[in-house]
């Protein structure tokens, strides 16, 4: 049962200031209400005001302005999977490079078995264990994609693990098919299989989620995925594309063309693209956990938050390249390294992922949505973008309800 609660004497960042998405100057606008109040009732914000709220029969929180925001939305994960990569992070430490391990069957490939290996069950399990770490810090809604199966079984058995997971995990998730991940050395035919198999299936089974793939160097061309998407275009299913991780290939351009929901990592994206990408409607999504773990590459997220782009920024969480469930740690990379702003960084994983999630009544603090909110140990929001490490998030409120809870309101 959700609580009726009162959340009084915060530093409210409403996001309830211009058009959704945000883009350019509007991601600065956080609609801050400087001492602000919310009440909760039935899994919904109820009020929201400038003015104390008194309610005898409801619980109160006095936030003592410390900042009460919307919770985080963590609009690109790969926190599905079994096993780890721990041997060939030490390969790494080596000198063996993210291509030359995937290229020698590793990587991606090395989860792929692991999760071939693994029971439904057993994936359900794992991937709950994860989302309990994203809810400790801050996320209540997320995006999750398959990609290590890679046949048509076993992307079915991730799609039912992710499926079982939002029916009992107490935030929201958007289930995404990346069939396109990664191609199986061992299936020659393993493109022509994807397109003529296994997306017939998850259609089938699945047939609103959608579809993904990721285009690079000894993964799929930009041949090879437009195939894809064309396929799955013509059955109806919406697009994102991995793209331009490493090497810019020209995916960029079609994914625009196709009309795909969002293009994501973009660190290797010439300014000229970005700007192409910032005055569409495709959403560019910017993953700095990678760039952290990797490489020490970034998206140029000043250059195209400039140009106008709706930025969405997320953890990119998976066992290889990011293996972090931190929005807190994703921000501050991004505020360090992609050269946005901790109020940009802000509206890009909450308002902006809300929206390219399709989740209409999230990411905003306003009347009538559900309440997912945090509560920071900071009265200034800037702290995210400053401090790295350690815990920000002090209070979890999901659906209604406290979830997390280091102040000991509800021991």
């Amino acid at each position: 049962m959700s609580r009726s609660l009162i959340i009084n004497n915060a530093r409210l960042l409403t996001l309830d200031h211009g058009p959704i998405p945000r883009r350019g100057s509007e991601m600065s606008d956080l609609g801050v209400i400087e001492s602000g109040s919310i009440m909760i009732q039935d899994g919904r914000i109820s009020k929201v005001s400038s003015q104390h709220i008194t309610d005898q029969n409801s619980i109160e929180i006095d936030a003592q302005q410390r900042v009460v925001m919307p919770s985080f939305i963590d609009a690109h994960t790969h926190a599905c999977w079994a096993g780890d990569r721990l041997d060939e992070w030490e390969l790494k430490q080596s000198g063996a490079t993210y291509l030359d391990i995937l290229k020698s069957g590793g990587g991606i490939m090395s989860t792929v078995r692991a999760v071939r290996e693994a029971s439904v069950e057993q994936l359900q399990a794992q991937l709950m264990r994860h989302l309990d770490a994203m809810l400790h810090e801050g996320t209540t809604a997320c995006e999750i994609k398959s990609g290590y199966g890679l046949n048509t079984e076993s992307e079915l058995k991730m799609l039912e693990a992710i499926h079982r997971a939002a029916d009992s995990w107490v935030g929201q998730i958007t289930p995404t098919a990346c069939i396109g991940h990664a191609k199986d050395p061992g299936d020659p035919n393993f493109v022509h299989q994807t397109i003529n198999e296994i997306l017939p299936a998850i259609h089938e089974r699945y047939p609103n989620v959608v579809i993904d793939a990721y285009t690079e160097e000894g993964a799929w061309s930009v041949e090879e995925t437009e195939a894809l998407f064309d396929a799955a275009q013509k059955l109806r299913h919406k697009l994102r594309i991995h793209a331009d991780q490493f090497n810019e290939l020209g995916m960029l351009e079609s994914a625009i063309n196709m009309g795909a929901l969002s293009v994501d990592h973009l660190e290797a994206t010439s300014n000229q693209c970005l700007t192409k990408l910032a005055k569409s409607n495709t959403m560019g999504v910017m993953l700095p956990c990678s760039g952290f773990h990797v490489d020490d590459r970034y998206a140029d997220g000043r250059a195209f938050v400039d140009a106008g782009g709706g930025l969405v920024i997320a953890t990119n969480a998976n066992p290889g390249s990011a293996p972090c469930f931190s929005m807190p740690m994703s921000i501050a990379l991004a505020v360090r390294n992609l050269n946005i702003t901790a109020a940009e960084a802000i509206s890009a994983c909450t308002a902006n992922a809300a929206y390219l999630l399709g989740l209409e009544d999230n990411g905003t603090i306003i009347a009538g949505n559900r309440a997912d909110l945090i509560m920071l140990r900071h009265t200034d929001e800037r702290q995210l973008g400053y401090e790295f490490g350690g815990s920000h998030v002090q209070l979890v409120i999901c659906n209604g309800n406290v979830v997390h809870d280091t102040l000991s309101y509800f021991e």
